[in-house]
């Protein structure tokens, strides 16, 4: 049922891993992806049915792999409280405006972009001032989300004036 619930809940698990400092195997990652592409082909055409076991098999693999790992890396509890998201993201129906879009029309193929989500430590108006500092065009999308697009250095100069302003 919700397959992109699940995954979300296992990323989410591989990046704790790393946090801890445990590798995680790129063979794990890749059927973490794979689930991923699926799921994407899945979202856009609804009659591939057959690739509902395809998903399930590969976040199968993850989930078997991560939940033994954790277990004798970080213990039994570790493992409980993972389980037990995995279970109930297991339950939820899919949302379809949870995946956010990644095809931005009307933007020149030549330009880079961007979103930013407005938070406590960067404001929207603050992000919108530093991309138009930066000589970038800003589009507001949703409440708290700013689609910045223009050359890729440009860009890539604003994520560096972000990190480094809000650096932790």
């Amino acid at each position: 049922m919700g397959n992109a619930s699940v995954w979300k809940v296992l990323d989410g698990m591989i990046a704790d891993f790393r946090r801890r400092g445990a590798d995680v195997p790129s063979e794990t990652v890749n059927d973490l992806r794979t689930a991923k592409t699926i799921l994407k082909i899945m979202e856009a055409n609804v009659e591939c049915g057959q690739n509902l076991q395809e998903v399930e098999h590969y976040l199968g693999r993850v989930q078997v792999y991560l939940v033994s790992e954790g277990q004798k890396r970080f213990g039994q509890e570790y493992v409980d409280s993972w389980i037990a998201k995995i279970d109930e993201a297991s339950r939820k129906m899919p949302d379809r405006e949870e995946n956010e879009e990644r095809f931005v029309p009307g933007l020149p193929r030549q330009q880079s972009w961007i979103r930013i989500t407005a938070s406590a430590e960067l404001p929207l108006e603050e992000a919108k001032k530093l991309a138009n500092d930066s000589g970038l065009f800003c589009v507001e999308q949703t409440e708290n989300v700013l689609l910045v697009h223009g050359e890729k250095e440009k860009v890539k100069d604003l994520v560096k004036k972000i990190a480094k302003k809000h650096k932790p």
